[in-house]
């Protein structure tokens, strides 16, 4: 029964194995590079601009990578996002060997490594329906979050152990062979090519003009339109709840570090079996219902809940139960644009997906740590206020303001959802945007 529900799914598990052991790879690099920066310093701030390195390059590359994917054979697109990695970590190896390496240094190939990665998202998400049967995509997309948490649950305790034992050249060295890995099994696999639907009838337009087509599309029709400003409200406001979780469960248990982790690992866990569970029912039948239910149930359990609760327990609770829907909304998210979206056109529409939902990410970042700071936190000192009003809920004493800050994300996500489900646009995507005939990107023996 179980190998039935899998069927076909070979060949993605092939390159699904490739990406996992490069997260894993990458995610132990990532813990490298902040001890790195920290014991060079000392400074916060030298740990956040690693993020921000990271982040900014794959958010402002995400549209035009997304159209230089669509150009090219879906192989190719993720032989070059995994190269560009393997060339990125290579000569940030080969500086390390020479005993000179600096922290700049550790910066550009962090911005190159997350460049590489704008290119990764869209290629592989629009390859997944070349390499499985309609019927299994939400089962990729949820093993594809599975390897996603597998990392970041496993990459900090692996790169614990190789920090202390065998230093940053042993990690660099292990971080170039994942990618060596993942190009091998892309290698591996052969993906029937895509032919745009309108070939030959106008001629290429302009690379820069080519990234705003994914938006433009995505905003042409109101049902994707309504969707993804849902999306985009929902990452804002849980991207402002979640800033200030870890800053509030340290201000509640006096710099309880320990009770930090747990909570952390519990929204690891959650995010693999999330995953599994998604990987083995295969998703909602409606998707676009299953997926605003799964936001709200994430706003009442990672927010609402998390807020109210008190002790490591409960913390772990909430945040588990939030981490696990996590994989069933983005993996469902993933399955439309899948189904609805020409294959020709699926990597400009991932990188317009991409941009969209995290061009809030800095702002939500930016804005939570000084309402924090100097609005919710003196409220909750001062027993006034919004933070005031909440205390029955929130409680009282140091955190309660970010906990309000919490419970108030809580509200506005899953506000946002349900009026996105009440949407008659939103609510009859499917009616509105047939799925497409999956014919042509059916898994093929080449």
């Amino acid at each position: 029964m179980g190998g039935a529900r899998f069927a076909g799914m070979g060949r993605f598990g092939v390159v699904w194995s490739g990406q996992v052991v490069t997260l894993v790879g990458n995610s132990v690099l990532r813990f490298a590079f902040v001890v790195r920066a920290w014991t060079e310093g000392g400074h916060a701030t030298q740990v956040v601009l690693l993020s921000l390195c990271a982040m900014v390059p794959q958010l402002a590359l995400s549209p035009t990578a997304g159209a230089v994917v669509d150009r090219l054979a879906k192989r190719t697109a993720l032989q070059l996002a995994d190269a560009g990695g393997l060339v990125s970590v290579g000569a940030l190896a080969l500086v390390y060997a020479t005993g000179h390496l600096s922290l700049w240094e550790i910066y550009l190939a962090v911005a190159l490594l997350g460049a590489s990665a704008a290119f990764q998202y869209p290629a592989l998400s629009s390859a997944v329906p070349l390499l499985v049967p309609k019927r299994n995509l939400q089962r990729a997309n949820g093993l594809l979050a599975t390897a996603r948490s597998a990392a970041d649950v496993c990459g900090p305790a692996l790169a614990g152990v190789l920090v202390a034992t065998a230093g940053l050249g042993w990690i660099l060295a292990l971080d170039l062979v994942t990618f060596v890995l993942a190009i091998t099994t892309v290698r591996l696999v052969g993906l029937p090519r895509t032919r745009p639907a309108d070939a030959g009838a106008a001629p290429r337009k302009r690379l820069l003009a080519d990234s705003a087509e994914g938006l433009r599309y995505l905003l042409a029709r109101p049902s994707l339109r309504g969707l993804i400003l849902v999306f985009c409200v929902v990452n804002l406001v849980m991207v402002f709840g979640f800033a200030v979780v870890q800053p509030m469960v340290l201000a509640r248990t006096g710099n309880d570090t320990a009770t930090l982790a747990g909570v952390l690992t519990a929204m690891g866990v959650g995010g693999i079996a999330g995953g599994l569970l998604l990987a083995a029912w295969g998703g909602p039948r409606n998707r676009v219902r299953g997926m605003m239910l799964g936001i709200v149930g994430m706003c009442l359990s990672a927010q609402l809940a998390m807020s109210a609760a008190d002790g490591a327990l409960a913390w772990c609770a909430a945040i588990l139960v939030g981490a696990l829907l996590m994989p069933l909304v983005n993996g469902t998210m993933q399955a439309i644009v899948q189904t609805k979206v020409p294959p020709d056109k699926q990597g400009r529409v991932f990188g317009a997906v991409v941009f969209v939902s995290q061009v809030s990410m800095p702002v939500a970042t930016v804005l939570a740590g000084p309402l924090a700071d100097h609005v919710f936190e003196p409220q909750a000192a001062a027993h006034r206020g919004l933070v005031g009003l909440l205390a029955p809920i929130v409680g009282t004493g140091r955190g309660s303001g970010m906990a309000a800050m919490l419970f108030v994300a809580g509200l506005l996500g899953a506000a946002a959802a349900l009026i996105g489900l009440a949407s008659t646009a939103v609510r009859q995507l499917d009616s509105r945007i047939p799925d497409l005939d999956q014919t042509a990107t059916q898994p093929t023996g080449g």
